[in-house]
């Protein structure tokens, strides 16, 4: 649990920009004494709900634990919205009462009814496209002097799913069926599986052990495993049948041609573990110098330069969600070079999925999730 200091400086700020969004948006809403009360007393509970929602894996009694989750996280998904198109609605004001004075008076009431109907209907809308079933994306990857033998190799991706307070085992059910039913030639798991324990999700998180590949399934810690107990969880992927590579890899033969499938720890693993470090170099260490094609599983798309220096081909990562829902995508490049897609660093090429699954507030708009099946190619010369 996040220290007190903290709790209480977050939950003064979530205060703070709730009270903003009511002084600015109720009094122009046209619902009486009775309406403005109302929207307080929402504003208030959802103030009190999206720490909860943060919180609650603290709570072990269930049900009562997920369903805070869900309060608080909808509470959030919801607050977003209204945040962002309150700002909006306030900077297009100033510039009306600037330019144009005499309409301000018109659209002060207009402006604050759509800021609550889009906050509801991009709320209600992110929602729908969070709890679905990710949809298949395919990419195809051109590689120089790819063999013949993999030309058509097929890597499906899942990433992000963040199983926990609102990912339970059906919803991770869906997505095995739909990788195996692509019938690739290789999975790849690009961490940040879980949001609780293994003793909280050992029983949601069963269906890994249904996925099959010719050449099997390859997993990364990303940055939530070591929230939630990375050791434990290695050890629990590693029983379902998944290969958990720790800077490390694995020659794989296609038809006659080699490919290396190396995997690294989360970029910040070592906060946690100093002995976790992300190291591309170590990953690679060791591999036959006649392989055709080295590909790197790294959870955060920013272990990309790394892994160009260390010579890779390809670097699949996710991380980002494709930030999720707008306008958090803006920010992405803050942190990552890269939001999500694919890309080309020096002769390295990065696949960034948008996620499989989502994080905090149930909401995708904008940035749909995916299960990717990559496919390698030949490079047109």
């Amino acid at each position: 649990m996040p220290p007190r200091s903290f709790l209480v400086i977050a939950t003064s700020l979530i205060a703070l920009l709730h009270a903003y969004i009511g002084w600015q948006i109720l009094p122009d809403l046209p619902f009486g004494t009775t309406g403005h009360i109302a929207g307080i007393a929402g504003l208030v509970l959802s103030t009190l709900l999206m720490p909860l929602g943060l919180l609650s894996r603290a709570i072990h009694r269930q049900p009562l634990s997920d369903r805070l989750a869900w309060a608080g996280l909808l509470a959030m998904g919801l607050f977003s919205s209204l945040l962002v198109l309150t700002v909006l609605r306030d900077l297009s004001l100033l510039a009306v009462s600037a330019l144009l004075p005499a309409m301000l008076p018109r659209l002060l009431t207009p402006s604050a009814e759509a800021v609550l109907l889009l906050a509801a209907l991009i709320t209600l809308v992110g929602l729908v496209n969070a709890r679905r079933r990710a949809r298949v994306k395919d990419v195809d990857v051109p590689l120089r002097g790819l063999p013949e033998a993999l030309n058509g190799f097929t890597i499906a991706q899942i990433s992000d799913i963040h199983v926990g307070p609102t990912i339970k085992r059906r919803y991770l059910e869906q997505i095995v069926d739909a990788v195996n039913a692509l019938d690739a030639d290789l999975i790849a798991v690009t961490g940040d599986l879980v949001d609780g324990s293994v003793p909280q999700l050992a029983s949601h998180t069963a269906p890994l052990e249904r996925l099959v590949a010719r050449h099997g399934s390859y997993f990364v810690t990303g940055n939530h495993e070591y929230y939630s107990g990375a050791h434990a969880w290695i050890a629990e992927l590693r029983r379902l049948g998944l290969t958990v590579l720790m800077n490390e890899h694995v020659v794989v033969e296609h038809g006659g041609a080699s490919l290396v499938v190396a995997g690294v720890t989360d970029y910040s693993a070592h906060q946690f573990d100093p002995s976790h470090r992300s190291d591309p170099q170590a990953a690679l260490a060791g591999a036959p110098a006649d392989v055709a094609v080295k590909l790197l599983l790294a959870h955060q798309p920013r272990s990309a330069s790394a892994a160009a220096q260390a010579g890779f081909d390809l670097q699949l990562s996710g991380h980002t969600h494709g930030g999720q829902f707008l306008p958090w995508n803006l920010f992405v490049p803050l942190q990552q070079p890269f939001t999500a897609g694919l890309h080309r660093l020096q002769a390295l090429w990065v696949y960034v999925s948008r996620g499989t699954g989502y994080w905090g507030p149930p909401k995708r708009f904008g940035a749909p999730s995916e299960i990717t099946r990559l496919r390698l190619v030949p490079a047109a010369d």
